[in-house]
C-alpha cells in the first residue's frame, strides 16, 4: 500500500479535535497480565491489572490506547494497541484494562502474544493516549457510527460500550469489515452488546471472501459498495458522528465519500492501525558520530532534564532516534507517525516532517511536530517534550 506524503510541518486534511481532555506525558510502569483470552486463531485480548496507586495514570477515555514495552530475542520492542474496555475495578481499589493483539504477518510482537504470552507476565505498558475519542456527553441523545476493519475493531468496543451505556437515547451503527466469519475479532462480545441495546445498536459485517445472505454485504468495500451501504443502510442525514478505524485505503476512502456528501469534517474521526508500512517494532538505528563530520546539534527537554546530542548531517537520521541515544527513556511507540506518542514542540530551530497522521492542524500552529518523522534543517534545533 502506497502512503500519501505531505509537505513538511504539514498535516493531510483532517478534522480539527474538539478538546476531549489534555495531552499528558506518557509513561510507562510494570503491569501483571490477569488474562489471556483467545478471540480469533490470530487474534487474543490480553488484560492487565492497574494497582491502586497508578489508577489516575491509567484512567482512560474510550477510543485511546497504550504502548506495551518487551524485551525479545535481545531487543527492545514496542507496539500500540487499542484499549476495547471500559475501566473495570478489581479490588482493594485495583482497576483492569485490556486490549486485543492481532497476529501480524512477521510481526515480532504479536506472534509471540499468540504462542507466549500468559497471565502473571510482567509487561511495560504506558499510560493511554489518543484523541480518537469524545465527550460522552456531548454525544448524548446522538447517532454515531463506526467503521472499522479488522483489529480496527477495538477502540469501536471501547466507544460503543461507554456510548450506549451512558445514555439510554444514544444509538451506535457498527459497520465492520473482515475476510470470513472466523477473522471476526470480539464476535461474541458485539452479539452480547446487541442482546443488550437491541434497539439502539446496529451490526453490519461485511465479509470480503464469504458469502453473506445479502448481496450488498458481501464482498470488498469499494467506493460502489460503501454509497450503496451509506444510502440503503445508515441514512449519513441521520447520523451526528463518525468514528473510521482500519487501513490507510479504507479510511481514506471513507473519508472522501463523506465529503463528497457534505458531511461536515469536523464530525469525522478517524485512527490508522497501519499506513502501509511495516511498524518500526526495534530499537532505534545506530549512528555514529566521527570527528570532523558536520553535525545537528539537538537540544531535547524531558522531565525538566535538558539534554544534548549531535547528529551527523549525511545519516538523516530523525529527531527521535537521535534523542534516543542520549535519553532511553524518550516517549514513543509506532515510530511510523500514527500514534502521536512522539510529540514534541519546536522551540528553536526547524524541521522538515516526513509523515504525519496524528497531529492536529493547531497542534502544528503552535509549533508540534512527530519527532519520530522529524528531520533537522537548522544547524542548531531545540525540542521540548515536557510542553
Amino acid at each position: 500500500m502506497s502512503l500519501f506524503r505531505f509537505p513538511p510541518t504539514t498535516a493531510p486534511d483532517r478534522p480539527a479535535a474538539r478538546p476531549v481532555g489534555d495531552r499528558h506525558r506518557a509513561r510507562f510502569h510494570t503491569l501483571t497480565v490477569s488474562e489471556v483470552r483467545r478471540l480469533t486463531d490470530d487474534a487474543v485480548e490480553v488484560g492487565f491489572t492497574v494497582p491502586a496507586e497508578l489508577a489516575d495514570d491509567y484512567a482512560y477515555l474510550p477510543g485511546q490506547y497504550v504502548a506495551l514495552r518487551v524485551h525479545l530475542d535481545g531487543a527492545e520492542v514496542r507496539r500500540s494497541y487499542s484499549l476495547c474496555r471500559p475501566p473495570a475495578p478489581v479490588r482493594d481499589g485495583a482497576t483492569s484494562l485490556a486490549v486485543a493483539v492481532k497476529r501480524d504477518e512477521g510481526g515480532l510482537f504479536s506472534t509471540w502474544a499468540q504462542t507466549e504470552l500468559h497471565p502473571g507476565f510482567e509487561i511495560d505498558v504506558m499510560s493511554p493516549q489518543g484523541t480518537f475519542t469524545s465527550d460522552l456527553d456531548e454525544l448524548a441523545g446522538a447517532h454515531v457510527v463506526g467503521i472499522a476493519a479488522g483489529s480496527g475493531i477495538t477502540p469501536m468496543m471501547a466507544l460503543a460500550r461507554n456510548l450506549l451505556a451512558a445514555s439510554d437515547s444514544t444509538r451506535f451503527t457498527l459497520l465492520y469489515t473482515n475476510k470470513s466469519t472466523s477473522d471476526v475479532m470480539f464476535l461474541e462480545d458485539l452479539a452480547d452488546l446487541k442482546d443488550r441495546h437491541p434497539t439502539r445498536l446496529v451490526l453490519h459485517h461485511v465479509l470480503s471472501r464469504e458469502q453473506r445472505t445479502a448481496p450488498l454485504l458481501s464482498g470488498r468495500i469499494d467506493e460502489k459498495r460503501l454509497r450503496t451501504i451509506l444510502d440503503a443502510l445508515i441514512l449519513p442525514a441521520t447520523v451526528d458522528e463518525w468514528f473510521l478505524c482500519g487501513p490507510l485505503a479504507l479510511v481514506d476512502l471513507c473519508r472522501e465519500v463523506l465529503a463528497d456528501i457534505d458531511v461536515p469534517r469536523e464530525r469525522i474521526r478517524f485512527e490508522l492501525f497501519t499506513t502501509g508500512d511495516t511498524p518500526a517494532e526495534r530499537g532505534p538505528r545506530r549512528v555514529e558520530v566521527k570527528a570532523g563530520q558536520k553535525t545537528h546539534r539537538i537540544e531535547i527537554n524531558l522531565d525538566g532534564v535538558s539534554s544534548t546530542v549531535e547528529s551527523p548531517v549525511d545519516a538523516h537520521e530523525s529527531v527521535l532516534n537521535a534523542a534516543l541515544r542520549v535519553r532511553p527513556d524518550t516517549p514513543f511507540a509506532c515510530s511510523g507517525g500514527v500514534c502521536g506518542t512522539c510529540r514534541a514542540r519546536v522551540l528553536e530551530g526547524s524541521v522538515t516532517m516526513t509523515e504525519n497522521y496524528a497531529l492536529e492542524p493547531d497542534e502544528l500552529e503552535r509549533g508540534y511536530v512527530l519527532t519520530c518523522q522529524s528531520h533537522p534543517t537548522s544547524d542548531r534545533l531545540v525540542v521540548d517534550y515536557d510542553v
